[in-house]
């Protein structure tokens, strides 16, 4: 078999991939958005209105946030996994990457659970304050519940990472007088790096597209899934959909893209 035709070979399957799943749809989506009476001054009126820029303004704060704060604790906790061994290591490890099971859904109701009207924490908040404490339905509430099926994502990618950086990089730093905090911010983030941007652009997008979880959660804030939906099924504005799909579609792969280009350069430290 020549190399020409093993190529061929391998690349109609991904052409016809390509064009079924991502190509064709994508168009569909684009020409739906275009189909209304406005054409494509619908993206005009994405932009203008205030309702969809504070949509898409309290998605993407919500997100960033959600990035951040998964970052800075996943790396710690993975960095700690990835360093030491001891007893019941792995059943921790299982335990933090559970939520990877829980459809959104779940983890609303989880959320809800927590800091819903008959919440744990309104229960204990009533008993020792008199006062109700309830967030579920807050932006707060639905950073908590992307937050939780969001650590498990970066924990996963950190130590794989980690367990690849050279410890003796760490021991001559040690041996020269570095303390910890310079070793942390000489060292182990550059090695990270890639990890970290990779991870938190797979956060950052999730957590722009995810609907079961706002779906359970956003009855007093508006978020780009939810907007998208009750355009779709309650207005029955199916160009306006397709429009805020289309925008929310193009901010994820912006974010992908970018962290595509700078997670691809050399690990850093790495042994």
């Amino acid at each position: 078999m020549t190399r020409n035709r093993s190529l061929f070979i391998w690349l109609v399957p991904l052409a016809a991939f390509s064009l079924a799943f991502l190509a064709l749809p994508l168009v569909r989506l684009f020409a739906s958005s275009v189909s209304g009476p406005d054409g494509f001054a619908i993206y005009r009126a994405v932009l203008t209105n205030p309702r969809y820029l504070n949509t898409l303004w309290n998605t993407f704060v919500i997100s960033a946030a959600v990035t951040f704060a998964a970052l800075a604790i996943a790396t710690t906790a993975g960095l700690f996994l990835a360093r030491h061994d001891f007893f019941g290591r792995n059943a921790l490890i299982s335990l933090m990457t559970f939520p990877l099971a829980f459809p959104g859904v779940v983890v609303g109701f989880l959320i809800i659970l927590l800091g819903g009207r008959q919440g744990l924490m309104n229960d204990i908040s009533r008993e020792l304050t008199g006062m109700r404490l309830v967030f579920a339905y807050s932006s707060f509430g639905l950073f908590l519940g992307y937050l939780y099926f969001s650590i498990p994502r970066v924990i996963l990618t950190i130590m794989a990472a980690a367990e690849k950086i050279d410890p003796h990089l760490e021991e001559a730093a040690r041996s020269l007088g570095a303390s910890s905090l310079r070793i942390a911010f000489d060292i182990l983030l550059p090695a990270l790096m890639p990890a970290l941007i990779a991870s938190g652009a797979v956060v950052f997008a999730t957590a722009m597209g995810a609907f079961g979880t706002a779906f359970t959660l956003a009855t007093d804030i508006d978020v780009l899934p939810m907007v998208i939906y009750t355009e779709f099924t309650l207005s029955a504005n199916i160009a306006m959909a397709a429009a805020l799909s289309v925008m929310l579609g193009s901010v994820t792969w912006v974010s992908l893209l970018v962290a595509r280009h700078f997670a691809s350069g050399p690990m850093v430290a790495a042994g």
